[in-house]
């Protein structure tokens, strides 16, 4: 079984901003990786080392106090009605395994015309949770 995230904005900011970015995972590894603009950089980062093409974070955020982007990974990172995943190094204090030299964060507006659907149940739709 594969997964697709899509994430139709831009990934990263400055020179280094990868935009339409696609990424297939199989059993946690991105094993296809797509991007509009920047893809070398986008192969070049998931090449970087071998925990790199990993999962090592998936979060939904919750807090809508927290209103429009910052531009603070912390802060946008918690925006409720996102979603956002880290490839890479995971965090050992919450049971994460995955070692690599990078941890990138990348954040998914889910507050309009989105879902997450989890063994083909929609869970998640426009930023509230369904269940």
């Amino acid at each position: 079984r594969r997964d697709i995230m899509r994430w139709f904005g831009r990934v990263g900011r400055g020179e280094r901003a990868v935009e339409g970015v696609e990424l297939t995972f199989q059993k946690g590894q991105v094993v296809r990786a797509t991007a509009r603009t920047n893809a070398e950089f986008l192969e070049q980062t998931l090449n970087s080392d071998p925990g790199a093409r990993y999962l090592g974070e998936f979060a939904i955020g919750t807090n809508f106090h927290i209103n429009r982007f910052t531009g603070n990974i912390l802060f946008d990172e918690k925006i409720g009605g996102t979603f956002h995943v880290a490839l890479g190094n995971s965090y050992p204090e919450t049971g994460g395994r995955n070692q690599s030299a990078i941890h990138w964060d990348m954040i998914c507006d889910l507050r309009t015309d989105s879902e997450i659907l989890v063994d083909g149940e929609v869970v998640y739709r426009n930023g509230e949770f369904l269940i």
